[in-house]
C-alpha cells in the first residue's frame, strides 16, 4: 500500500502470528532483492481496546513508534473490510482514531503533539519552538530548528526553498546528532502562505521519502507555534498533499488518500 508514494508492505497477522526480525525487515524492504518499501507494517489483533494493533518497522529493520501514512492505509483496509466508518488502532506511539473522510480520504487523529524536550526526546533543555541546531564543519554552522513528537520525533527546519534544500546532505547528519538520543526525522519546510506549506523529508532509518504523515503534522505544529501559519494547513510533499489541523486541545488531525496497488504472498525466509 502507499500514501502519496510513501510505500508499505503490510502483513495481516490477525489470524496467524508473524515474527519479524531486523534481517527479515531489511530483506522485505530491499527494492532490488525483496519487495521494496519505506516501511514494513504488521497488523495484529487489537484486543478489547482497539479494532487492531499496528507495528511499524522502517527499512533499516528497526521498529518505529508511529507512521501516519501507513496508519491511514491500514485504517482504509480495515474500514473497507468491515464496512465501518471509523476504526481504532493501537500502536507503540499511542491509540490512533481513524475515520472515513469521504472521496477516498481518511482522517487520523494522531493524538496530542508533544512539545516537551524531555519527551521528544532531546538530550538537553531547549526551547522546542525555536532553538539553534549546531552543525560543525558545515557552510551554515548553526540552523534555527523546531522539535515536535507526533508519536515519533521530528526536527523541522524552515527554509526559503524546499525543493532546493540539501535534504540528502543534512538529513542523515541531523538524524544521528547526539542531541537526539533516539535519532530523529528531519523536515525541510517552506511556508508559502498562512494556509500552505511545501515540505520535503528525511525519514529516520529510511532516507528521502515522497511523503511523511507525522512529518507533515510536526511541520504544521512547528509553523503555527512560530506564528508562520494558521493551525489548519495544506502541506504539499513530493508525493502530493496532506491536510493537517492542529486543534486547540493539542490533538493533530491528518487527512489524505491511500492506495493498494496489489496483494500477494511471500515466503520471507527465501528473500
Amino acid at each position: 500500500m502507499h500514501g502519496l508514494g510513501n510505500d508499505f508492505v503490510v502483513f495481516d497477522a490477525r489470524d496467524a502470528a508473524l515474527a519479524l526480525d531486523e534481517v527479515h525487515v531489511r530483506a522485505i524492504a530491499d527494492r532490488r532483492r525483496g519487495i521494496g518499501c519505506d516501511t514494513v507494517v504488521v497488523i495484529r489483533p487489537g484486543g478489547a481496546a482497539a479494532d487492531a494493533a499496528v507495528v511499524f518497522y522502517n527499512a533499516d529493520g528497526l521498529e518505529t513508534e508511529s507512521c501516519g501514512n501507513a496508519t491511514r492505509c491500514v485504517a482504509r483496509f480495515l474500514m473497507d473490510e468491515r464496512g465501518l466508518p471509523r476504526v481504532r488502532l493501537s500502536s507503540k506511539g499511542g491509540m490512533l482514531f481513524c475515520s472515513d473522510a469521504g472521496k477516498g480520504l481518511v482522517t487520523v487523529d494522531m493524538g496530542e503533539a508533544v512539545l516537551d524536550w524531555e519527551k521528544i526526546p532531546i538530550a538537553r533543555p531547549v526551547d522546542t519552538a525555536d532553538f539553534p541546531l549546531e552543525l560543525a564543519g558545515s557552510a551554515q554552522p548553526s540552523i534555527a530548528a523546531s522539535a515536535v513528537s507526533i508519536g515519533n520525533p521530528h526536527c523541522v527546519l524552515f527554509v526559503p526553498d524546499a525543493q532546493a534544500a540539501p535534504v540528502a546532505q543534512l538529513g542523515p547528519r541531523i538524524e544521528t546528532l547526539p542531541l537526539f538520543p533516539n535519532r530523529i526525522n528531519v523536515e525541510f519546510a517552506q511556508v508559502l502562505d498562512r494556509k500552505n506549506v511545501r515540505m520535503r523529508v528525511w525519514e529516520r532509518g529510511v532516507g528521502i521519502t515522497e511523503a511523511c504523515g507525522t512529518g507533515a503534522c510536526a511541520t504544521v505544529v512547528a509553523a503555527a507555534r512560530r506564528g508562520l501559519t494558521d493551525r489548519k494547513v495544506d502541506v504539499t510533499l513530493d508525493g502530493g498533499v496532506l491536510s493537517i489541523e492542529w486543534l486547540e486541545d493539542g490533538h493533530v488531525l491528518m487527512t489524505g488518500p491511500t492506495a493498494m496497488p496489489f496483494r500477494g504472498y511471500v515466503d520471507i525466509n527465501r528473500l
